[in-house]
């Protein structure tokens, strides 16, 4: 009988740390924060094409087809680890570089898949996903936004615990979302974001 890898791999997943480079009140890794990324992203693309206007209401993916990448966005870093952002945009040939190797690695977890090429082929389409078309740049651009969401989240949760070591995290990835002038992230960061900050009374509505 033979015995494929490839989930009990994505499982690890729980095992690689996110923002290794600062001091956490909660630890996050990277299994987490794609829960996080899909579901955001999934939201977007609901406001996306609830929203849109001019040229681009012409293109309205489909919101689980950007849950699901956003739910793989990351699962290259089960054998790459995560790299610290300030390194791995430092400049262009390390951006290229690592993006080699986020290929290189993807297509070393689908070979823990069956030796069946249309199998492998939808999970290296997850994991390593093309911008050949205009549709598939704005799902990139929107998992992008929803990742980008997730880390000023996570940023605001450290600040609701006390702590100060996220405040220019959070500054610089407010920015980065609003530079990227899209205007479904900016409903959800107006809309959604703030009551990640609330107590859990705030939230429910209890006084």
């Amino acid at each position: 009988m033979e015995e494929y890898g490839f989930f009990a791999m994505l499982d690890r997943m729980q095992y690689i740390n996110r923002w290794g480079l600062m001091r956490n009140t909660r630890t996050e890794n990277i299994k987490e924060h794609s829960f996080d990324v899909a579901v955001i992203a999934h939201a977007l693309c609901l406001i996306h094409n609830k929203m849109a206007e001019g040229d681009s209401a012409a293109i309205t993916p489909d919101p689980y087809k950007v849950q699901a990448y956003a739910l793989y966005h990351d699962c290259t870093e089960i054998i790459t680890g995560d790299l610290p952002t300030p390194i791995k945009y430092r400049n262009r040939e390390i951006t290229s570089a690592y993006k080699e190797v986020e290929h290189e690695a993807a297509e070393s977890l689908v070979e823990l898949l069956p030796d069946d090429d249309a199998l492998r082929k939808e999970y290296l389409e997850l994991l390593d996903p093309k911008q050949d078309t205009e549709e598939e740049v704005l799902v990139h651009k929107l998992v992008k936004a929803a990742d980008k969401i997730a880390a000023y989240i996570k940023c605001i949760r450290e600040e609701s615990s006390g702590s100060t070591e996220f405040s220019a995290a959070k500054k610089a990835t407010g920015e980065a979302v609003k530079a990227m002038n899209m205007p479904e992230a900016d409903y959800f960061m107006t809309h959604y974001v703030p009551p990640y900050g609330y107590t859990l009374d705030e939230i429910s509505g209890k006084d």
